[in-house]
Protein backbone atom coordinates (compact mmCIF):
# COMPACT_ATOMS: atom_id res chain seq x y z
CA UNK A 1 0.00 0.00 0.00
CA UNK A 2 1.25 3.51 -0.73
CA UNK A 3 1.74 6.15 1.93
CA UNK A 4 0.57 8.91 -0.42
CA UNK A 5 -0.92 8.98 -3.88
CA UNK A 6 1.47 10.32 -6.51
CA UNK A 7 0.49 13.33 -8.63
CA UNK A 8 -0.16 12.66 -12.33
CA UNK A 9 3.30 13.95 -13.25
CA UNK A 10 6.58 14.46 -11.41
CA UNK A 11 9.84 16.14 -12.36
CA UNK A 12 13.26 14.50 -12.48
CA UNK A 13 14.22 16.58 -9.45
CA UNK A 14 11.29 15.12 -7.51
CA UNK A 15 12.23 11.61 -8.69
CA UNK A 16 15.81 12.06 -7.50
CA UNK A 17 14.59 13.32 -4.10
CA UNK A 18 12.21 10.36 -3.74
CA UNK A 19 14.98 7.90 -4.59
CA UNK A 20 17.47 9.53 -2.21
CA UNK A 21 14.86 9.56 0.58
CA UNK A 22 14.28 5.83 0.14
CA UNK A 23 10.63 6.21 -0.83
CA UNK A 24 9.02 3.02 -2.06
CA UNK A 25 8.24 3.10 -5.79
CA UNK A 26 8.89 1.32 -9.05
CA UNK A 27 10.47 3.37 -11.81
CA UNK A 28 9.04 1.76 -14.96
CA UNK A 29 11.06 2.42 -18.13
CA UNK A 30 8.81 1.74 -21.14
CA UNK A 31 11.32 2.54 -23.89
CA UNK A 32 12.43 -0.01 -26.46
CA UNK A 33 15.43 -2.25 -25.73
CA UNK A 34 17.84 -0.30 -27.98
CA UNK A 35 16.92 2.95 -26.21
CA UNK A 36 17.34 1.29 -22.81
CA UNK A 37 20.74 -0.07 -23.82
CA UNK A 38 21.83 3.41 -24.96
CA UNK A 39 20.87 5.27 -21.78
CA UNK A 40 19.24 4.13 -18.56
CA UNK A 41 18.73 4.72 -14.88
CA UNK A 42 20.21 1.59 -13.36
CA UNK A 43 17.49 1.06 -10.74
CA UNK A 44 14.61 1.32 -13.25
CA UNK A 45 12.52 -1.70 -14.25
CA UNK A 46 12.56 -2.11 -18.03
CA UNK A 47 9.29 -3.22 -19.64
CA UNK A 48 8.85 -2.00 -23.24
CA UNK A 49 5.56 -0.22 -23.83
CA UNK A 50 4.16 -3.01 -25.99
CA UNK A 51 4.84 -5.59 -23.27
CA UNK A 52 3.10 -3.73 -20.45
CA UNK A 53 -0.35 -5.35 -20.91
CA UNK A 54 1.05 -8.88 -20.57
CA UNK A 55 3.40 -7.97 -17.69
CA UNK A 56 1.00 -6.04 -15.44
CA UNK A 57 1.39 -8.67 -12.69
CA UNK A 58 5.02 -7.55 -12.26
CA UNK A 59 3.88 -4.12 -11.05
CA UNK A 60 2.38 -3.14 -7.67
CA UNK A 61 -1.30 -2.28 -8.20
CA UNK A 62 -1.44 -0.45 -4.86
CA UNK A 63 2.15 0.80 -4.87
CA UNK A 64 3.79 3.85 -6.37
CA UNK A 65 4.69 3.48 -10.05
CA UNK A 66 6.57 6.21 -11.92
CA UNK A 67 6.59 5.69 -15.68
CA UNK A 68 9.37 7.03 -17.90
CA UNK A 69 10.32 7.03 -21.57
CA UNK A 70 12.54 9.28 -23.69
CA UNK A 71 10.67 12.57 -23.31
CA UNK A 72 7.41 11.77 -21.52
CA UNK A 73 4.88 11.10 -24.28
CA UNK A 74 4.81 7.28 -24.33
CA UNK A 75 5.12 7.12 -20.57
CA UNK A 76 2.09 9.39 -20.18
CA UNK A 77 0.07 6.96 -22.29
CA UNK A 78 1.27 3.99 -20.23
CA UNK A 79 0.54 5.83 -16.97
CA UNK A 80 -3.03 6.43 -18.16
CA UNK A 81 -3.32 2.76 -19.18
CA UNK A 82 -2.20 1.68 -15.70
CA UNK A 83 -4.75 3.97 -14.04
CA UNK A 84 -7.48 2.53 -16.27
CA UNK A 85 -6.44 -0.95 -15.10
CA UNK A 86 -6.76 -0.27 -11.39
CA UNK A 87 -3.37 1.09 -10.45
CA UNK A 88 -3.92 3.62 -7.69
CA UNK A 89 -0.72 5.71 -7.59
CA UNK A 90 0.90 6.33 -10.99
CA UNK A 91 2.96 9.30 -12.17
CA UNK A 92 4.49 10.21 -15.51
CA UNK A 93 8.11 11.38 -15.40
CA UNK A 94 8.11 14.77 -17.12
CA UNK A 95 10.87 15.01 -19.71
CA UNK A 96 11.85 11.34 -19.34
CA UNK A 97 15.43 10.09 -19.62
CA UNK A 98 16.30 13.16 -21.66
CA UNK A 99 15.52 15.47 -18.72
CA UNK A 100 17.30 13.10 -16.32
CA UNK A 101 20.43 13.23 -18.49
CA UNK A 102 20.35 17.01 -18.83
CA UNK A 103 19.29 17.99 -15.30
CA UNK A 104 20.37 15.20 -12.93
CA UNK A 105 23.05 12.89 -14.31
CA UNK A 106 25.20 14.04 -17.24
CA UNK A 107 26.87 10.59 -17.27
CA UNK A 108 23.65 9.19 -18.76
CA UNK A 109 23.97 9.74 -22.53
CA UNK A 110 21.45 11.83 -24.45
CA UNK A 111 20.14 10.63 -27.78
Amino acid sequence: MTDTILPAEISVTQLKAMHEAGRAFVLLDVRERDEWETARIMWAKHVPMGDVPVRLQELPVNGNVIVMCHAGVRSDRVAQYLREHGFTSVANLAGGIDAWSREIDAAVPTY
